[in-house]
């Protein structure tokens, strides 16, 4: 028995073993694959019919060249993850994040004057709006990735809020997992699974989004009620330890804190705002697309006016209000990259990348002092970067000992012989437990869907109940399992060891899964809009 609790590496590492030892008794087999057009995208899914077992290939010295494999498969996330640390270490050494936090607390301090608003409480509202915004996100456009990048800023937050990391964590990941489980319009999971079953394009948008608001509003009391209990006691939290490294990173004392503006921050500023005007004039329109709806809107020049405007005003009170209003704006552009542009992890790293660059130019930072703030938030970020690696490692080691197929025939092969209740319910099981081995939404709906949606059709259940079924079971699970990049990448940030995660999200996690059981007797029970 352990004395202590394993290292994340640890647990990851013992999981490959899992794994490849698991590949020298499941039989090897293999689904033929096919190239089809899925809302106007060429997809590589499986053939239905085509399952035959093969040889498997049993893992022995692989599990050494998991790390290796893995790094290659993530290679995007990890690199992901190592700009976005050094580019915030150069903006929180200007400590303008720390001056913007503590500004806000201010600010909510101020409003508990508000007697309606104290009753309510000021935080509890906080986390609410911030929760909601995320889960839109989520819901919208699939929000996953990106979320590495805000838990820089929202776990300090909570910290000097008097909450844990975890809570940190929750107002953005956790949020976006709701959003993404509960997804209404997002074209990685819900356009590409229903695609495949021959649906309406974001077809029973009605109850996707009733939903979406039961989600929304259990997950967030759950958050709420927890973030209350460690308001009271602090130590109750099962991360009290390792949140000492935020803790020691303090923030400055704003009363005592001397506010200027270099000539540097205006330089930086000139820079951004020519490079912005030729953008607009490059790109005068953009065409939003929310779901399968979209609108044509002068984006790029829109934000680049009220960016000059803000950025005007925030060099008149000091260089760390311009490099927030940076941060602000930043924010926006990757909005309209995402939902304009189709931007992904590659496009954001960049932003931020450039962020911290004109961020130091700001401060008056020579070349090398940039590169010196680069270097040591790397640094610091490095151990979550190569976790990340590592978790890639235990999908190489399935894919690579042909067992994946096996378990997805296996598993489908168990809904035989079942009612509409039953086999939704079957459906809902194999998308949870598929989920923990293949993360990836839009892989998982290549996967599954040529093969239940046919299958709901032998039962008369509505394919459209299908696609909630692994809507669902797509959702909850990337809150814990350790396959996840974006999870492990945002446990490495946030400082928070997996194990101390599991133990935290567990119960969250069962009734989460309850919830979307529950949520899916209607569609077999009722006649639902779009079912």
């Amino acid at each position: 028995m352990f004395k202590k609790i394993p290292h994340t590496y640890v647990i990851v590492f013992s999981i490959i073993l899992l794994a490849a030892i698991l590949t020298w008794f499941i039989p090897g087999g293999e689904y033929a694959r096919q190239s089809i057009m899925v809302n106007g995208v060429e997809r590589t899914v499986i053939d239905k019919d085509s399952f035959q077992y093969v040889d498997h290939e049993k893992q022995t010295w692989e599990v050494f060249a998991a790390f290796f494999k893995g790094f290659e498969m993530q290679a995007g996330i990890i690199v992901f993850i190592l700009m976005i640390g050094g580019a915030f270490w150069i903006v929180n050494s200007s400590k303008a994040i720390d001056i913007g936090i503590l500004s806000f607390l201010k600010f909510a301090e101020r409003l508990e004057t508000n007697k309606i608003l104290k009753k309510i409480g000021v935080n509890n509202i906080i986390i609410t709006m911030i929760m909601i915004v995320f889960s839109v996100f989520g819901a919208v456009f699939g929000m996953s990735e990106e979320t590495i990048a805000f838990i820089i800023i929202l776990v300090p937050l909570a910290i000097s809020m008097g909450y844990d990391s975890i809570v940190g964590v929750s107002m953005v990941f956790v949020a976006a997992g709701l959003g993404f489980a509960g997804a209404v319009l997002n074209p990685f999971t819900i356009g590409i699974a229903q695609g495949i079953a021959d649906l309406p394009l974001f077809s029973g948008f009605g109850y996707r989004m009733f939903c979406w608001v039961v989600l929304n509003l259990i997950g967030i009391t759950w958050i709420i009620v927890y973030a209350r209990k460690i308001k009271k006691n602090p130590k109750r939290s099962l991360v009290y330890d390792t949140d000492e490294y935020w803790r020691k990173r303090g923030a400055v004392d704003i009363d005592s804190f001397k506010f200027y503006t270099p000539k540097s921050a205006w330089v930086s500023f000139i820079l951004l705002s020519i490079g912005l005007i030729v953008f607009s004039f490059v790109y005068p329109s953009t065409t939003m697309k929310i779901g399968n709806a979209s609108s044509v809107l002068p984006a790029v020049p829109v934000a680049t006016a009220l960016f000059i405007v803000s950025g005007i005003f925030a060099l008149r009170k000091s260089v760390h209000f311009y490099i927030l209003n940076l941060l602000t704006f930043t924010i926006v552009f990757l909005i309209v990259g995402v939902m304009g542009y189709s931007w992904y992890i590659m496009e954001i790293a960049s932003l931020f990348f450039a962020m911290g660059i004109f961020s130091g130019m700001a401060m008056n930072y020579t070349a090398n002092d940039i590169t010196k703030h680069f270097l040591d938030g790397v640094r610091d970020i490095m151990s979550a970067a190569l976790i990340v690696g590592l978790a890639g490692g235990i999908l190489v080691i399935l894919e690579d000992g042909k067992i994946i197929d096996t378990i997805l025939h296996g598993v489908s092969s168990s809904m035989e012989g079942m009612g509409k209740l039953g086999t939704v319910s079957v459906m809902y099981v194999i998308q949870n437990i598929i989920n923990v081995i293949i993360p990836s939404g839009s892989a998982k709906a290549a996967l599954t869907m040529p093969v239940m949606a046919p299958f709901s059709d032998l039962v008369n259940l509505s394919r459209q109940a299908t696609v909630m079924a692994f809507q669902f079971g797509d959702g909850f699970t990337n809150m814990i399992t350790p396959t996840s990049g974006v999870l492990i990448g945002v446990l490495g940030v946030a400082k928070i060891p997996y194990d101390k995660w599991v133990k935290w999200i567990a119960p969250f996690m069962l009734v989460l899964i309850i919830l979307g059981w529950l949520l899916l007797i209607p569609t077999v029970t009722m006649q639902l809009d779009g079912f």
